[in-house]
């Protein structure tokens, strides 16, 4: 019963997370969430190898290969 309840509840997460996820221009993503950092990796491409990085005032962090952006660096995900 309790595994039933904690799977509806990440289920709801999802859905709530599916309407804004399939807004970003790329349609392939790879997520990794490091729970002991509270950092979420979100990258565009399978193994992202990037050129350079724009940390945001938000605490997020842009990575570029060139003038693409091919991932996301999160910081204090849980807080969000």
């Amino acid at each position: 019963m309790a595994i039933a309840l904690l799977e509806e509840k990440n289920i709801s997460y999802l859905l709530k997370a599916v309407s804004n996820l399939i807004k970003l221009p790329r349609t392939k993503m790879w997520l990794d969430y490091d729970a002991e950092a509270d950092v979420l990796y979100l990258h565009f491409e399978q193994k992202p190898a990037s050129t350079h990085s724009e940390m945001r005032e938000d605490g997020i962090i842009l990575d570029y290969r060139d003038d693409v952006l091919v991932g996301l660096t999160v910081l204090e995900a849980s807080r969000r």
